[in-house]
């Protein structure tokens, strides 16, 4: 299957012309035989230094079906354990990297971890790098950002799109279940970001893109009609879901950010990886979005019930709980790094007044969402994470949770917003 990258960018309603860095994706079993045949007489025939990036795992995964391809690169091979998108990661490559000076094209053979510190370290040293991805574990193939654990305080830096994507059924069907449940866990978050998205353009004027929103929504039907297969390892729900990853991954590189991707769904995950309230958890990030889905959706399901039963007002807004970040970010020594982050406060844009006309709305966009029952049920189809014990935490994190998470990103969702509501709990 090849994905006629083209079309995105079109003309757009919205105004805006998105531009599409990545020149082609090939999906399909076939696809690593199409990389070697670019590297060996097409369009990456021009590069002579390619160099495979992976760690062990992935590279276990991928060089049986890729072996004629390792014998024309270099590579460099990290270690698996504690491999994160973070300072040392990026300075394990950059070390590597040292030794082949001549490198010009970068192969990014793995999974998130893989590719965030590969689209970076591209990004700093002006590399153009290919996307080989070894399993369909979350939606930032083709991302313009990288998303980097840096000094400790999570964060989205710019970084480089592959220019193209090679993304073969044979080798990441094959990767372990619980990276396929994560990638499915990524891609339902949506639910969620595409809900605060709409609801900061209502209240705020924020920029949106009808037709963005609307790839989403076709990634997110995709991937709720091929979960009941997935776990059977049907070839073509593989397909469908790795599909509907690139697909949102291509909607973010549309906007220029991971705006129609992640909201306050991830802010749950990125706070929980930045440990400011718990230890380290052994979990994938695709399974704690999942259970950030969970939270917020029945977080967003009370404040629609309390409007349409008027019993939900608006309160001036008081400002950041310095106290509070100081208590807990502060600890960490990123005090200074989060009030950094939320400067300007996105909560200055929301007028009390136009909140207050607003409400309607805001609960109507939250009846477009699934339930928080339905959601569980869809979760469950697909083997995916939907509770905080299943990681390791307890249900006590989960006030601080809320209440914290908005400050990981300067990004407006209706979590955060719901700092301004007086709403009924049941």
């Amino acid at each position: 299957m090849e994905i006629d990258v083209k079309k995105f960018s079109k003309p757009c309603s919205c105004g805006k012309i998105h531009h599409i860095q990545v020149k082609d994706i090939i999906l399909g079993k076939e696809a690593t035989d199409s990389l070697l045949e670019s590297l060996k007489t097409g369009d990456l025939a021009g590069y002579h230094h390619p160099v495979i990036i992976c760690d062990e795992n992935t590279k276990s995964a991928a060089v049986k079906k890729m072996d004629e391809i390792w014998k024309i690169c270099g590579e460099i091979v990290l270690p698996p354990y504690h491999l994160h998108a973070d300072n040392r990661g990026v300075d394990l490559v950059l070390q590597a990297l040292k030794k082949r000076e001549e490198t010009d094209l970068i192969l990014a053979v793995g999974s998130g971890t893989i590719h965030d510190l590969s689209r970076y370290v591209a990004y700093e040293k002006g590399i153009p790098f290919v996307s080989v991805p070894t399993a369909a574990s979350v939606d930032g193939f083709v991302s313009t950002v990288a998303a980097m654990t840096w000094n400790g305080m999570k964060k989205t830096l710019p970084a480089a799109a592959p220019i193209y994507v090679f993304a073969d059924t044979e080798i990441f069907s094959r990767a372990p279940y619980r990276l396929t449940a994560s990638g499915a866990s990524d891609l339902l978050g949506k639910y969620v970001a595409l809900a605060d998205w709409k609801i900061a353009h209502e209240v705020t004027g924020e920029y949106i893109c009808d037709r963005v929103c609307e790839m989403e929504m076709e990634a997110l039907r995709e991937v709720c009609q091929c979960l009941d297969y997935l776990r059977k390892g049907d070839t073509d729900a593989y397909e469908k879901l790795m599909y509907a990853l690139l697909l949102s991954g291509l909607a973010m590189q549309m906007i220029g950010n991971s705006r129609p991707a992640s909201c306050a769904e991830h802010h749950v995950s990125h706070l929980w990886e930045m440990e400011i309230i718990n230890d380290y958890v052994d979990a994938l990030h695709g399974e704690k979005v999942s259970i950030g889905l969970v939270l917020n959706t029945e977080i967003y399901e009370k404040i629609s019930q309390s409007i349409r039963g008027g019993n939900c007002r608006v309160k001036p807004y008081e400002g950041m709980e310095d106290e509070l970040i100081r208590s807990t970010f502060g600890k960490k020594g990123l005090y200074d790094s989060t009030i950094l982050e939320n400067t300007p406060d996105p909560m200055l844009a929301v007028d009390p007044k136009r909140l207050e006309q607003c409400l309607p709305k805001i609960a109507e966009i939250i009846d477009e969402m699934p339930k928080k029952e339905e959601i569980l049920q869809i979760l469950e189809r697909g083997g995916c994470v939907k509770t905080v014990e299943e990681i390791g935490l307890t249900k006590e994190i989960i006030p601080l949770t809320m209440q914290l998470s908005p400050y990981v990103r300067n990004r407006l969702s209706l979590n955060r917003i719901r700092k301004m509501l007086i709403y009924t709990e049941n």
